[in-house]
């Protein structure tokens, strides 16, 4: 190799060397990471969990050496389970403190008070909760279940298993219970079950008076009948369901409820001796008996004491913080278009032995379990399926039968596959 020829390919990596590190330097230090989860309200109970999950995962990441070389810096805020308050705060995350994703929400409501502000400031939202689908936005990644990976199966169950033949949909009153359950009704009406059959009710957050609610659902069975109880009541209001329940005298022989929002976090708030029995369905439970599982649960109570407990969208949070982690590193970047293209195809093992994988519809493929309560708090696993891709639009109300979210391919969130044209519709609510 001669001198011209040796001195040129010193030249070449000389500039890709400082290529790269302009590159590197673009990236502004710290990444911010906003938490909008609330820390006061009637959704406390369930939501200050999972701003000390992202805690624990940022401090686990900057232990690693951060990401794109920079420490990552969490921001804080508190929505107080005021919707309207949402929107402002992610508002403020994302043009005051300039964060480069948001990990938040729970209710449906608040999602949805957010999403205008997302789309306008084209901001990042990793959801983690389970919700009743409807819905597709770019900007959001929806790491809880759709209702095909969770109310879907909890009705197959009640049926095929238990042989329920009349249902009391019992939801507190906002979009998630009320879209949830037209989609319930309709499936159990395709399954030849009466319309006289479903009872449905839907109380106000943190609603505390249950005993006419409760007297009705058991009268619902006065004719011999099995009764189940499917549950999309959230928040605090669920220990005054569950306490009248007991005082009832109502068991799960008599009458199972299967809840979508009760898990480890709820029932540690309950006296659960008289809740033996009842179910819950979710994508992950504390009670997995895998090794990544242990290792989690094991971290999780090094950091915040024994008596803290795991549950399904701490798992959801897990999986989207990672993903969103693995994908920054790909991209090279925080820009959220760059983040965006590389998040279709990411793949991260979840917590009860498969893997996760990120959809063009911007839904995870999770199992579904379905977790029997003990009677120290804890979910006996009693059913568990394959990976089930999530469906951003059920195929069981006939407007959206019809569409599909292909943000990888086809760049629409409501593709008419009977037309085949893209409807865009700009988040107003």
């Amino acid at each position: 190799m001669n001198h011209k020829t040796l001195s040129l390919l010193v030249a070449l990596a000389t500039s890709t060397a400082l290529t790269g590190a302009a590159v590197a330097q673009d990236v502004e230090c710290p990444i911010k990471v906003g938490i909008l989860h609330s820390l006061s309200g009637t959704m406390a109970i369930s939501e200050t969990t999972l701003k000390d999950t992202m805690l624990m995962l940022i401090d686990e990441q900057n232990e690693k050496g951060g990401l794109l070389g920079c420490e990552l810096e969490p921001v804080v805020v508190d929505p107080a389970s005021d919707w309207p308050l949402f929107a402002e705060k992610a508002r403020e995350l994302l043009t005051v403190h300039d964060v480069a994703v948001i990990f938040g929400n729970w209710t449906s409501v608040s999602r949805k008070s957010v999403l205008p502000v997302l789309e306008e400031l084209n901001g990042l939202l990793f959801y983690p909760v389970q919700y009743e689908g409807e819905e597709s936005s770019k900007n959001v990644f929806y790491t809880g279940a759709a209702p095909n990976q969770q109310a879907i199966p909890a009705v197959d169950y009640f049926l095929d298993e238990l042989g329920v033949e009349k249902f009391a949909l019992l939801g507190t009153d906002y979009v998630y219970p009320r879209t949830t359950n037209k989609i319930l009704e309709q499936y159990l009406k395709d399954k030849g079950i009466p319309a006289e059959d479903i009872f449905v009710n839907y109380t106000p957050f943190g609603h505390s008076d249950w005993s006419s609610i409760v007297a009705d659902v058991v009268a619902l069975g006065a004719d011999g009948k099995k009764v189940g109880v499917i549950s999309t009541i959230n928040g605090d209001a669920n220990i005054g369901f569950y306490k009248e329940l007991a005082a009832a005298g109502v068991s799960a022989d008599d009458i199972p409820v299967i809840a979508f929002s009760v898990g480890e976090e709820e029932l540690s708030g309950l006296d659960t001796s008289n809740l033996v029995g009842h179910l819950a369905a979710w994508n992950y439970f504390q009670s997995a008996d895998t090794p990544e599982n242990e290792e989690f649960v094991a971290k999780w109570k090094a950091r915040m004491g024994e008596d803290r407990v795991t549950n399904d969208p701490m798992e959801a949070h897990y999986i989207g913080f990672n993903m969103w982690v693995n994908a920054v590193k790909e991209a090279g970047t925080t820009d959220v278009d760059a983040v965006t293209e590389a998040m279709y195809g990411q793949e991260f093992p979840n917590l009860t032995g498969g893997t996760a994988v990120m959809l063009p519809n911007h839904h995870l493929a999770k199992p579904v379990l379905i977790g029997e309560i003990q009677d120290d708090g804890q979910f006996d696993i009693i059913s568990q399926t394959e990976e089930v891709p999530g469906d951003a639009w059920t195929d069981f109300l006939p407007e959206s039968a019809v569409l599909k979210s292909d943000w990888q391919n086809l760049g629409c969130g409501m593709y008419n596959t009977e037309t085949e044209t893209c409807v865009q519709i700009k988040s107003n609510y």
